[in-house]
């Protein structure tokens, strides 16, 4: 099989740690990190040092956001869908998850899953923020009502 990337990197991500394989020229080293920003700059400083092109995360929760975000504009960065992946029975540690990842992506074996622009991300969560507070004041709004029409106020078909 043809190596399509010289020096690629799998990561395993979780809700406290994440676990980065460097694949560089065939050779695999390991590491382990917090998802804390501190150190998930460290890991982003240590893989650019190192010359890495390419990161493939596996998708699991909302916990890959943070490194995505982080990673993608220093890097090529491909979110890969967790079934896709974990076809191969016998991977239960998170370092053989990140080693197997590395391998895939070396190999141009991984489908990478559509993420929308940063723009447009960060317009779709402000407009859902909007959303949601619109939703908000709404429901106190009629509260507010429901309250002063229990005090025997008529204030609404007044008003």
């Amino acid at each position: 099989m043809e190596v399509l990337y010289r020096c690629c990197c799998g990561l395993d991500v979780h809700a406290k740690t994440v676990v980065a394989c460097l694949n560089k020229n065939g050779v695999k080293t390991t590491r382990t990190f917090s998802t804390m920003t501190d150190d998930l700059l460290l890991m982003s400083d240590w893989l650019v040092k190192e010359g890495c092109t390419d990161v493939a995360i596996e998708s699991t929760g909302v916990y890959w956001r943070a490194v995505f975000n982080l990673l993608e504009s220093q890097m090529e960065v491909i979110l890969v869908n967790a079934r896709h992946v974990k076809a191969v029975p016998g991977r239960k540690t998170d370092v053989k998850d990140s080693e197997w990842l590395s391998d895939l992506l070396r190999y141009g074996l991984l489908k990478a899953s559509f993420i929308l622009p940063f723009e447009i991300r960060e317009l779709r969560e402000l407009t859902r923020y909007r959303q949601t507070l619109v939703k908000e004041q709404a429901s106190v709004s009629n509260r507010v009502q429901r309250i002063i029409e229990s005090g025997n106020i008529k204030l609404g078909q007044v008003a």
